[in-house]
């Protein structure tokens, strides 16, 4: 299992450890629903240094990128992200990730951990045009400070105007006294915050310093358990869950990142998807009985016929009720259509409604 720069800090701290995308990480430590509502309300910090990052550098990077990737990324301008994916070659998703644009011939690609050796290698096969492509990942190391209070508790570390940062975009500076620090005005908590890039040899400088600047603030070590329902509650995609090799952007409600401007893998058939009108859909809903949907559930209609199945489901803690993501046959997607969720075979019934969840 690999470890991760701040390991035993983590561990100090009395984290929970778990292994996840073969790494060994903080899923808690003074539990889900506590983390949570620190985030929503105020501001904590999530190691996600087992996320992969890519530099791609040369004449030829954005062509590349264009034909990897579904959104267009001749779109940014430097110092802007996007959100994209790879689709693969059957109609699936290899990965969705972020697009960084650092100049006209750099960019930086973030990835799942789980995915980072597979997204290289599809990468590297369409690489035909002498792209210079560098993995760093086990260089870098990636703090989440997220929530509403996160600005005010950074601001002290960096000159860089952290409050007037539009959604998406990014400035390398200098922060809590270390050079070439990224600093990322995204997150994946729908709480707001920032993403923090650097490497490793800085990792227990920069972790310190933001817990210092922090203080006052309440800031806390936040773990991967309260990550998955804080996305959950915004409708957020997780690789292996809610996409995957076998669910194509258009039924997962990723349209909008997938732009028929430009060529890409598989294009003409997610074109002729999109034109004709998928089979199922990617649903948000919540419980209207008492149970908690769970990742590979069944979804039935009134008469117990399997309609679909649920990918991600938790009692959400900012809402006080059960939630779920799934795929259902297209005539149930519509909001407000009633369903049910297979519990130990027994219908508990649900009702579709519009993402996010927590508004």
């Amino acid at each position: 299992m690999k470890e991760i720069a701040l390991t035993n800090k983590h561990i100090s701290l009395g984290a929970k450890m778990v292994p996840f995308a073969g790494y060994n990480m903080p899923v808690q430590y003074e539990g889900i629903n506590a983390e949570h509502a620190t985030v929503r309300q105020g501001v904590g910090v999530f190691d996600v240094s087992h996320m992969g990052e890519f530099i791609l550098k040369g004449e030829n990077a954005l062509d590349l990128i264009q034909r990897v990737t579904s959104n267009d990324a001749s779109k940014l301008y430097d110092g802007k992200i996007q959100y994209s994916c790879l689709p693969n070659e059957n109609g699936g998703i290899v990965d969705d990730l972020l697009v960084y644009r650092i100049d006209e011939k750099s960019y930086m690609l973030v990835v799942n951990a789980s995915n980072i050796e597979k997204d290289w290698n599809w990468i590297q096969q369409y690489n035909t045009k002498d792209v210079e492509m560098h993995n760093i990942s086990d260089k870098t190391s990636l703090l989440a400070v997220q929530g509403p209070k996160a600005a005010e508790a950074l601001q002290s570390l960096t000159d860089v105007d952290l409050a007037s940062m539009e959604y998406y975009t990014f400035v390398k500076g200098q922060f809590a006294g270390v050079d070439n620090v990224l600093i990322s005005a995204t997150g994946y908590t729908g709480a707001g915050g920032f993403e923090i890039y650097f490497d490793n040899e800085h990792a227990d400088k920069i972790w310190d310093a933001i817990f210092e600047a922090g203080a006052s603030l309440g800031i806390k070590p936040i773990g991967l358990g309260a990550r998955d329902t804080l996305r959950l509650e915004m409708g957020f995609c997780l690789y292996g869950n809610d996409i995957d090799d076998n669910t194509s952007p258009i039924e997962a409600g990723l349209g909008w990142i997938t732009k028929f401007t430009k060529d890409f893998t598989n294009s003409e058939a997610l074109k002729a998807e999109k034109e004709a009108g998928v089979k199922s859909k990617l649903v948000g809903f919540e419980m209207i009985d008492r149970g908690i949907p769970r990742h590979d559930y069944e979804i039935v209609d009134a008469e117990g016929q399997v309609i679909g199945r649920v990918t991600s489901g938790t009692q959400a803690p900012s809402l006080q009720k059960a939630i779920g993501m799934g795929y259902v046959n297209k005539e149930f997607a519509k909001e407000g259509t009633e369903i049910y969720i297979s519990i130990r075979n027994n219908k508990i019934k649900a009702k579709v409604v519009k993402f996010p969840f927590y508004k």
